[in-house]
């Protein structure tokens, strides 16, 4: 059996044509995204395959987007090596969630509606509030999170050493991002979002989720899933969607949670989902772990004879 730990892409990793290889490719994938577009009730393959990419940027489109392909990556791999063995999922953000389904935490389906409405409710708390985000590149983790407290803005991501993203209003982001450099913060960027994700601008959403996860079925995975608002394990159905509800709002503690990982032994790390954003995080966090990444058919099928 061979061990590794499964990772999965978040929301800003989509593009237009994505999945269309597997598709052409892979039965496995044909039928994941034809079952998708039933259970949506709408075409979101042809907005992956097609685009245009503002129509996939949106919220709305690109998390259920990224969830179908994350998974059907995920069940290529899990057919041609059933040696595979899990033993943790985690997931940046969005990507949590697609880790729990291929963790069984949630079937397909279940996890996609879910997904779904996620998507649909941030989309309308984007829309009920006036939002920004700004990563701050090279200051201390002390000194950024004492200029968002100054700025009245929020953690959102922590993303690697050196590397973290606040959130939060606009008013309060263009604060911070004047005042970094005086925080001996190397560099400070507005980034290209519709909102203020994992603030507290994502209220409204992290509330209507609450009834959308209790009325998810949702098992006790197969292996444990790592959570991004408590860097620890899930295997509790109750933790599950505690942590999942809280995330919307919470910080992604993406660092904390790979050391977690790597402290109970992790060495080999799939990135399943397009581009090689978590390799890239991984590097700063810990340049001793092994990461594959496959984001297509091509690495996808690299992928399997490295693990086979």
């Amino acid at each position: 059996m061979s061990d590794c730990v499964l990772l999965f892409a978040g929301q800003g990793a989509q593009k237009v044509g994505m999945g269309k290889d597997l598709v052409t490719e892979s039965p496995i994938a044909k039928e994941l995204f034809e079952r998708a577009d039933e259970v949506l009730g709408r075409d979101l393959s042809k907005i992956i395959f097609e685009g245009p990419e503002e129509e996939l940027t949106k919220t709305a489109n690109c998390q259920p987007a990224l969830f179908v392909h994350g998974f059907a990556m995920w069940s290529i791999l899990k057919d041609a090596c059933p040696h595979l063995n899990p033993t943790f999922a985690a997931g940046l953000s969005l990507g949590e969630m697609t880790a729990h389904t291929a963790a069984g935490s949630f079937t397909f389906e279940e996890g996609l509606r879910v997904v779904a409405q996620r998507g649909q409710l941030m989309d309308e708390a984007c829309a009920e509030t006036e939002g920004a985000m700004a990563a701050m590149v090279g200051g201390d983790e002390a000194a950024v999170r004492a200029l968002a407290e100054e700025s009245d803005v929020d953690v959102a991501n922590l993303n690697a050493p050196g590397q973290i993203v606040l959130s939060g209003t606009v008013a309060g982001i263009d604060q911070a991002v004047a005042e970094a450099k005086s925080r001996k913060i190397k560099l400070a960027k507005k980034l290209k979002v519709a909102g203020a994700y994992h603030s507290r601008l994502m209220a409204g959403a992290e509330a209507k989720l609450g009834p959308v996860l209790e009325a998810a079925e949702v098992s006790s995975p197969r292996f444990p899933v790592i959570s991004n608002q408590r860097a620890a394990a899930m295997t509790e159905s109750a933790d599950i969607r505690d942590s999942l509800q809280k995330q919307v709002t919470g910080s992604v503690r993406w660092v904390e949670s790979i050391q977690l990982l790597r402290e109970r032994g992790a060495q080999l790390f799939l990135e399943l989902g397009p581009g090689k954003v978590l390799a890239g995080l991984m590097t700063r966090i810990d340049k001793g772990a092994t990461i594959e990444t496959a984001g297509d058919w091509d690495t996808l099928q690299a992928m399997i004879e490295k693990v086979k």
